[in-house]
């Protein structure tokens, strides 16, 4: 039995009366996450008795681990006085998530139950745009001024600072401005007496409220951080985003991306019923089905080529799959060097060049292949015909699956909605008419 499957057993014996303190230790030692999935795993009703059981600073921890349709479903069977109380015991940002799931009547009656310095902090972040970095942001830092002593220093973190882990002491001037940080093992290691100002790290890499969370991720990420610094307008200190929620962000962002390149998004899977799924994908069939057409007008374009060397059907479905999977593959890197920043479109020409001698490599070697199964089940014409058509499909795949997401991208949509499904459409129509028509000039060869 996993440790999962024995916190599922606790909490049901807990839930039954059990009043064994085995059980109530099990529950308070495991993880928040544990708690988190044991608690989506219990029907509604069981889900409410068994929150009521932990503490306020416990059901905090839990209630951000929740999915999003488990946290809704729970904070409105909850009594308004009980979330405020558990929301007063969370972190700012992850209680401003919860509040933002609710309808807003929900959401103001218990912003009004909250305390009021901590309810003025939640409606705050949630005042800045969604997926930016004020959204994310922690208002608990750690910052002294300039003039401050390393001992100054060391003593307001001793008086200051919270459960919440901080990497780094800011240093910041009269106006809140930050002018400065100072890793944690150099000031322990610095003379007491030396200024703060003497050690500080000047070049400190900051994110502004304003930055998208997908750019958060990437200064994160280039520069090896565990916490970066959220500054205003005015370049004032106002919150820290930790590397755990840049984890976060990294998994959802991956997520959307994945789920948007089938023409979905991950939402589906917990809120949607079947008709709005079918209504949320139906403009992507519908798309991919008219381009499709086209490539059925070309089939039926060149049916006496067809009737004349029906082996050609044969090799339709092996070009267009080939082709269409070099393509999504070239797809899959550019949109994925788009999010992590290794593709820029400034240098557009740089992934085109790569792919062009990929694609030359990959078109040879399945060209000679398909050329040499033509040549023996047919006439050296024929092979020539699969091999010159297997040759270009593959080339102009590749092509069209690095240049779409990099012209979507620069026209302003998502790469990841449009390149996939067009793409793969696209090829086919291009395959088959390049195919047929080599097939159509080469015709009284192959008769």
């Amino acid at each position: 039995m996993s440790d999962q499957d024995r916190l599922l057993d606790a909490a049901e014996r807990l839930l039954e009366g059990s009043k064994d303190a085995r059980d109530e230790q099990a529950l308070e030692a495991a993880h928040p996450s544990d708690v988190a999935a044991t608690l989506q795993r219990l029907p509604l009703d069981k889900q409410v008795a068994l929150f009521r059981r932990l503490s306020p600073e416990r059901a905090g921890e839990v209630l951000p681990a929740l999915d999003d349709t488990t946290l809704l479903a729970l904070v409105r069977a909850l009594d308004e006085v009980e979330v405020s109380r558990v929301l007063d015991e969370m972190p700012p940002e992850h209680a401003a998530d919860v509040v933002e799931a609710l309808r807003s009547d929900e959401a103001e009656k218990i912003l009004d139950l909250m305390e009021e310095e901590h309810s003025e902090d939640v409606q705050e972040i949630l005042e800045y745009p969604e997926h930016s970095a004020g959204r994310l942001m922690s208002p608990d830092f750690v910052a002294v001024r300039a003039d401050a002593t390393v001992e100054q220093a060391i003593k307001h973190i001793r008086d200051s600072v919270s459960t919440e882990r901080n990497f780094e002491l800011y240093v910041v001037d009269d106006h809140q401005h930050l002018v400065g940080v100072v890793p944690l093992r150099r000031l322990l290691i610095a003379d007491p007496a030396t200024a703060v100002f003497a050690i500080r790290d000047e070049n400190v890499v900051s994110v502004t409220t304003e930055t998208d969370q997908e750019e958060v991720a990437k200064v994160v990420a280039k520069y090896d951080l565990v916490a970066i610094a959220v500054v205003d307008k005015r370049h004032r200190l106002v919150g820290t985003i930790t590397v755990d929620d840049v984890v976060d962000i990294l998994r959802e962002e991956a997520t959307e991306d994945i789920f948007r390149m089938a023409g979905s998004d991950a939402a589906e899977l917990e809120r949607r019923s079947p008709q709005q799924i079918a209504l949320m994908r139906l403009p992507w069939v519908m798309a991919t089905l008219a381009i499709e057409l086209g490539a059925g007008a070309v089939i039926h374009y060149f049916d006496q080529t067809l009737g004349k060397v029906i082996l050609l059907a044969s090799f339709m479905p092996v070009i267009q799959a080939i082709s269409g999977n070099t393509g999504l593959q070239s797809v899959t890197m550019v949109v994925r060097g788009l999010a992590t920043g290794q593709v820029q479109l400034s240098r557009w020409w740089e992934p085109l060049r790569r792919q062009v001698q990929t694609s030359s490599i990959l078109g040879g070697v399945c060209a000679l292949v398909v050329g040499s199964v033509g040549l023996l089940w047919h006439s050296p014409a024929f092979g020539l015909v699969v091999a010159l058509s297997m040759f270009a499909s593959v080339n102009l795949s590749g092509f069209a699956g690095t240049m779409i997401p990099m012209l979507s991208k620069r026209l302003g949509f998502d790469p990841a909605i449009t390149a996939g499904p067009f793409e793969t459409a696209l090829q086919d129509v291009l395959g088959v008419t390049i195919f047929l028509s080599l097939a159509t000039a080469l015709l009284r060869w192959l008769s």
